[in-house]
């Protein structure tokens, strides 16, 4: 972890109790003065019963879902974050300068418990949302993760003022 500009450079994954168990870690104190870009929040969902984790971007709503994760994805779960929301951003056609801004904040991760009960609660609706998704396409075997995903980011949320958190993700890598 370092500073820039005196904020520090890392990603902070909150996660719910049932993820910090699947990960076997202690999670860390809350770091208050990261970067606009460091915090997410991460959810362990269990869809066809398989293991699944949704991925929320605190200030955006932005999710990455991430289907049928194995022990071993779990073990290197760090790897696993970075490469499915890197895939994603380029997927939504994020420039890559702005894709270099997201990934730096990867250098460090920690883990850390939930602290705000908006973002979680927007993150029950996204999981009823893929809960429905999944099952209209007939399973995590039939989806495409990328067309879901994305789906995902063009809901509009309440707790953004009803923004997509596409467009709001887009918005904060622009400005």
């Amino acid at each position: 972890m370092f500073k820039i500009n005196g904020l520090k450079i890392m990603a902070q994954f909150q996660c719910t109790q049932k993820l910090l168990k699947e990960l076997k870690v202690k999670p860390e104190e809350i770091q208050p003065e990261l970067s606009s870009l460091a915090n997410w929040y991460a959810n362990l969902l269990l869809i066809d019963r398989r293991k699944c984790v949704l991925l929320t971007y605190q200030s955006t709503l932005y999710s990455v879902f991430i289907p049928g994760l194995k022990k071993s994805d779990f073990i290197h779960f760090p790897e696993v974050i970075v490469q499915n929301i890197f895939e994603n951003l380029l997927q939504e056609d994020i420039p890559q300068e702005q894709l270099e801004l997201v990934l730096d904040e990867f250098q460090t991760i920690s883990y850390t418990k939930t602290s705000n009960r908006s973002v979680l609660g927007s993150m029950n609706d996204l999981a009823f949302q893929l809960n429905c998704r999944v099952s209209a396409d007939g399973g995590l075997n039939n989806i495409d993760i990328y067309e879901v995903n994305h789906y995902l980011n063009q809901t509009p949320m309440s707790a953004i003022k009803d923004t997509y958190p596409i467009e709001a993700l887009k918005k904060l890598l622009l400005s």
